[in-house]
């Protein structure tokens, strides 16, 4: 039996994206593939079995180990829980092993990942569940409590790990397992955008759009090979973290290093005493990592990559200061998998996201589709090897997608030699009396004052002047904090700064909202 729920809630062709470069060697996929045999499979077949792939503090598991576990998982699937090919299967746990071999698991057996972050809740997950029809989970036990508060009527199967059913079921299984012959177009994974109101949004991706961010943009910014070891913070269930953490790795035959509950001292900590080579984080915890940096000796460290949110350019220009190394920005989105504009150490500008990597091309346009002129923000727009295909939401894919090219919501703008500078979220953009200020920009020179660890800036509405903007500051000395400081950053920012940009409003406050990649949660702050 087929479950063909992704397949017919696609969207129409006429609807999806323009897609490019698919013709070129690195991007060409046969018809027939499923994802798993590149990132897993052809490592034991080629005698890389004994080679480490997974580490944490506590234990190390080979490609064999993590091998023959999918493959015992992907039996308990199938064989115990009625898995069908095209199920979509929830799992929810912490980045660790298990959590890896269970990914593997459910591609071997025809099944559809849906990853979620570790803090989601009951609530939450219901909705999910209830929105991509999934009829499995596998569930860390440490995280069962708010799994078991789940009801829905799609739900029949729910298995937990860590010393757990799955476990037990694993033991009479065998190690070895033919896996599904899913076609190179056949949906992976079903990644849940992080919307702040109304039903999430489904995006899916196929096993071939899997291996193809392989090619690209590790290629183009990190050129891994099997020695590196890379590490970072972002969740499995967040598609920078997969790719950051499993399919980049694990496609060069590489290691990764996981940390279930990462701070920038444990990352710190796994890069001094496991000699890592590339990391993978959100602009705040660089900022924070750069304070701690001389309590370690980093020096194996090769490459350092941030996404999630934009780079601001002290946080680069005070790393490299403190490190002699380059952190590698980047934009992605969960509808195009993973990250589409960068740079590598020959073409970086300190402040510039980057340019458009191999596989794909963008443009900045106004709101006619039209192209601007360089150094004007605008759209961005962008296509390539992957593409927003969002399921059961039509409506959404027309705002998403627009004569062929992917409108993901930020405003950018081009110099003339084409590099591509982040100005803001769509929704990040303050417009009070008649100026547009670009809430980044403002976060951008407070973060230079000697006395501000962190901030974050929105926008609050008012009847005079339609909005004002609003900073919330983290001090690094919170003593400080009383209305005479207040007015004396404002009259800094005013010397600094265009001083119609100044925060109008700001509150002290001793941290910020943050998802569970690091990424400031604005809209809490409204």
């Amino acid at each position: 039996m087929l479950d063909n729920f992704a397949q017919i809630n696609l969207p129409n062709l006429e609807l999806q994206p323009e897609y490019k470069f698919l013709d070129l060697p690195q991007f060409n996929r046969p018809e027939m593939l499923n994802c798993v045999e590149k990132l897993l499979d052809n490592h034991i077949k080629e005698g890389r079995g004994n080679n480490i792939c997974i580490r944490t503090f506590e234990e190390t598991w080979t490609y064999q180990d993590l091998y023959e576990k999918a493959n015992q998982i992907a039996h308990v699937l199938v064989d115990e829980l009625g898995l069908q090919s095209g199920n979509r299967v929830l799992l929810r746990s912490a980045n660790n092993p298990m959590m890896v071999a269970c990914w593997y698991a459910v591609l071997k057996a025809g099944g559809i990942v849906v990853a979620t972050m570790p803090l989601l809740r009951s609530k939450e997950l219901t909705t999910i569940i209830d929105c991509a029809e999934i009829s499995h989970a596998i569930c860390d036990s440490e995280l069962a409590e708010e799994m078991n508060l789940v009801h829905s009527d799609f739900l029949k199967k729910v298995s937990f790990f860590r010393n757990a059913d799955l476990e037990e079921k694993m033991v009479s299984k065998p190690k070895t397992f033919q896996n599904n012959h899913s076609k190179a177009d056949s949906v992976a994974l079903i990644g849940f955008t992080s919307g702040t109101t109304g039903l999430p949004k489904m995006t899916a991706h196929y096993h071939k759009d899997i291996l193809n961010i392989c090619e690209a943009f590790p290629q183009y910014s990190l050129q891994p090979t099997q020695n590196d070891v890379f590490i970072g913070s972002p969740p499995l269930g967040f598609t920078f973290g997969l790719g950051g953490l499993v399919l980049f790795p694990m496609y060069f035959g590489a290691s990764t290093f996981l940390i279930e509950k990462p701070s920038p001292d444990l990352l710190l900590k796994a890069i001094q005493d496991y000699k890592v080579t590339i990391c993978f984080t959100a602009p705040t915890a660089w900022r924070i990592i750069t304070t701690k940096v001389d309590e370690f000796d980093i020096s194996s460290l090769r490459k350092c990559v941030s996404a999630g949110e934009t780079l601001p350019l002290k946080v680069w220009q005070d790393w490299y200061d403190a490190t002699g190394l380059k952190i590698i920005d980047g934009i992605g989105a969960t509808e195009m998998l993973h990250i589409f504009i960068s740079s590598n150490e020959e073409n970086m500008k300190p402040g510039a996201t980057g340019v458009a990597i191999t596989g794909y091309e963008a443009k900045i346009i106004d709101a006619n589709g039209n192209e601007v002129s360089r150094n004007e923000p605008g759209r961005l727009a962008v296509k390539g090897i992957t593409g927003c295909k969002y399921l059961n939401r039509e409506d959404k894919q027309r705002e998403y997608v627009e004569k062929g090219w992917n409108i993901t919501g930020d405003v950018f703008r081009q110099d003339e030699e084409g590099y591509f500078y982040f100005v803001a979220r769509g929704d990040d953009m303050i417009i009070s009396s008649g100026y547009n200020i670009a809430a980044i920009e403002v976060e951008s020179v407070l973060l230079t004052h000697e006395d501000i660890l962190e901030c974050a800036v929105v926008g609050l509405p008012d009847e005079e002047r339609g909005m004002l903007v609003c900073a919330h500051i983290v001090l690094k000395e919170s003593e400080k904090a009383n209305d005479n400081f207040k007015t004396q950053i404002q009259n800094w920012f005013k010397n600094a700064a265009a001083p119609y940009k100044y925060p109008r409003i700001i509150n002290f406050v001793e941290s910020l909202p943050k998802t569970e990649t690091g990424k400031i949660q604005r809209f809490k702050l409204k």
